[in-house]
């Protein structure tokens, strides 16, 4: 998949179902030695530029559940079910 075909895709998060963003608003973070995508970052901003800025969103690469023609599907949380030793 090209850069550019990322750009304008939106943002979508499983655990919550509300959209987080677009690619094209944020930026991504590149691992300088490899060229892989390490992260998204999506910009907090605020409304109208007034009032407090919410805190950036950073978007680990490996939490992307699946890319879609229109949207993007992440999964932040860890699953909370996990089998935990004794």
């Amino acid at each position: 998949m090209r850069l550019s075909e990322l750009g304008g895709k939106e943002i979508i998060g499983l655990d919550t179902g509300e959209r987080m963003g677009v690619i094209s608003d944020s930026d991504l973070v590149i691992n300088p030695e490899s060229g892989s995508i390490e992260s998204i970052i999506l910009p907090g901003g605020s409304f109208l530029g007034l009032g407090k800025k919410k805190e950036d969103i950073v978007i680990p690469w490996n939490s992307i559940v699946k890319i879609g023609p229109d949207m993007i599907i992440i999964q932040l949380k860890q699953q909370e079910n996990q089998a935990f030793p004794k």
